[in-house]
């Protein structure tokens, strides 16, 4: 359950915000001027903020700047002035979205929503891994996994394995495995990419009886999804 902050002075619009808000779902927070806004903002650490533009004690404008010292917390500005210069100030200063009063409640919920799905979006980690088959890589730690047994790699087995499994179902010459594992200025003879193919093969389908990586003979090595 999200929780939004709402910071307004006019205390029958925070109310009535309060309550469609928790009518939705969210769990709500008021406050009624700007300093005791901040305050709750840094003390309550909530999801959003809803927050009026023209505040006493500390405005809307000031508000969102102190709190944008220290969070990316989505903020949605309100104002009864529908002048260019105050939402250009509100979002220059890191509002993410501006609503002029009166408003449709409805329009407001759906900016609320949207301002939380990107702020999910944008924490939940990317993946992170690179899967095919039974073999897995954890690409943040560089490990390798056969089913939930981690394999011992070494890092130009890893780092071949990975090159080949990023390129899955293209057949990769050996001259193209060179250069890209062991680097463009690598001038050595193109055997160490056999040489650690079948380091990888050992390891791999010998150890479970399976067929990860094939050979095309005359190209090069191939890994089919």
């Amino acid at each position: 359950m999200a929780k939004i902050l709402i910071v307004e002075d006019e205390m029958k619009i925070a109310r009535f915000l309060e309550l469609e808000l928790k009518h939705e779902g969210y769990e709500v927070i008021i406050a009624g001027d700007g300093r005791t806004g901040l305050e709750k903002a840094e003390k309550e650490n909530p999801d959003l903020i809803v927050l009026d533009l023209m505040l006493p004690a500390l405005s809307g404008i000031e508000v969102c700047r102190r709190v944008r010292l220290t969070s990316q917390v989505p903020i949605i500005m309100l104002t009864a002035k529908d002048d260019v210069s105050d939402k250009v100030a509100g979002l220059d200063t890191g509002a993410d979205d501006y609503m002029t009063k009166p408003f449709a409640i409805e329009e407001l919920l759906a900016r609320i929503r949207v301002a939380l799905n990107r702020k999910k979006y944008i924490e939940e980690p990317k993946a992170e891994t690179l899967q095919i088959k039974d073999v897995r890589l954890n690409l943040a730690s560089r490990s390798a996994y056969y089913k939930d047994e981690e394999l011992t790699l070494t890092k130009k087995e890893y780092e071949l394995l990975e090159y080949l499994m990023r390129n899955k179902n293209s057949v990769l010459t050996r001259e193209q495995l060179l250069n890209h594992v062991w680097d463009y200025e690598y001038f050595g003879d193109t055997n160490v990419v056999d040489v650690y193919i079948r380091y990888l093969r050992q390891k791999i389908d010998e150890k479970y009886g399976v067929q990860l990586i094939s050979t095309v003979r005359g190209v090069g090595y191939i890994i089919k999804d």
